[in-house]
């Protein structure tokens, strides 16, 4: 099980075929959880140990070399164990996402490139916008969502995320636990579905890949065969269960990453583990296709959530979604917690 689902099923702080009908399998379950407060003893995970990694003088980030101007900036002391990625031209470069905001992603940013840096986020939850503040350019998809996040995030949201369970090591010395919060950004300039951009001598498309939330994006570099897919798929639970995720949206997203996995080399994710196969897009396409048409029995989490685990990954969502009621909290009292 990855660290995130670790530390939230040890506190309790989700934020947040064939002729006949066989009866549905049940999923295998997943490892038990770790005994609360030790979730750090499962680092360093085994994927970065193939990784060269790369010298900064950050106390929270480390940098590594993921692709020949391609850098991986990793926050392992925190249960989220986001990434973020560097991704350089020869003219200018990208910050496809910028963290929790905990620490500065902009000094490690300034220490691997001294070219000029815009950002993109793979979307705009608290854990990939944090350091966007720190940057003059960035570039945004025009959704109300995005535009309600880009206000910044208090520190009654993130309280959780800065204490003392879910770290495994002290907070930086510029980050305060009493007030941490995400500071307003503002988009300076609006993308869309389809835009390139030109790094020089790096052509990287967006592809709008709504689901996890209306604003998400994958990038693809079609010429090295990268595909970076933010939260649409990573190695651990996949979180679908916030009111903002739309699984139907999940589902076609899925479908139009999936034919370009015959073209792709890796795929770059942001949480966990920084390179994946591509043919997990396809186990994650199967997957959730499965748990809609109740193939799989899930493990009740509480507060009506249900993990579906796979192998690899598994598909954390909630008893409204699955119900088809989008946008449905998943607070109890839904009157579904029979499901499936």
């Amino acid at each position: 099980m990855n660290l995130r689902a670790l530390f939230a099923f040890a506190t309790g702080t989700f934020a947040v075929a064939g002729c006949g009908s066989p009866r549905p399998e049940v999923a295998a379950a997943p490892p038990a959880a770790a005994t609360p407060g030790r979730w750090c003893d499962l680092l360093p995970r085994p994927g970065f140990r193939a990784l060269e990694r790369v010298a900064v003088r950050s106390d929270w980030f480390e940098a590594y070399r993921v692709d020949p101007g391609v850098f991986a900036i990793y926050e392992p002391f925190q249960f989220q164990e986001v990434i973020s990625y560097l991704i350089l031209g020869t003219d200018r470069a990208l910050l496809f996402d910028t963290g929790l905001g905990i620490g500065e992603i902009s000094d490690v940013v300034g220490e691997l490139t001294p070219l000029p840096v815009t950002v993109l986020n793979s979307h705009t939850h608290y854990d990939h916008v944090g350091g966007n503040a720190e940057f003059a350019q960035i570039l945004a998809l025009d959704t109300p969502f995005t535009r309600k996040n880009s206000a910044g995030f208090p520190h009654e949201i993130l309280a959780g995320e800065v204490s003392q369970g879910a770290l495994c090591r002290s907070l930086p010395v510029t980050a305060d636990s009493a007030s941490f919060h995400t500071r307003a950004w503002t988009p300076t300039t609006w993308i869309a579905d389809g835009d390139r951009i030109e790094l020089g001598g790096r052509s990287l498309e967006v592809i709008a890949v709504p689901g996890h939330t209306p604003d998400a994006v994958a990038l693809l570099d079609r010429a090295a065969g990268l595909l970076w897919t933010g939260d649409t798929y990573y190695e651990g639970p996949i979180w679908l269960y916030v009111p903002e995720t739309d699984l139907d949206a999940y589902q076609q997203s899925l479908a139009r990453l999936v034919p370009l996995v015959p073209s792709l080399r890796k795929l770059l994710s942001a949480h966990n583990q920084a390179v994946a196969d591509p043919g997990r897009l396809l186990a994650a396409q199967r997957a959730i296709a499965r748990v809609r048409s109740r193939a799989v029995h899930g493990i009740d989490r509480g507060n009506n959530q249900l993990e579906f685990p796979f192998d690899g990954f598994s598909i954390l969502t909630s008893k409204p979604l699955l119900a088809g009621q989008q946008g449905s909290r998943t607070e109890g009292g839904s009157g579904l917690t029979t499901w499936p």
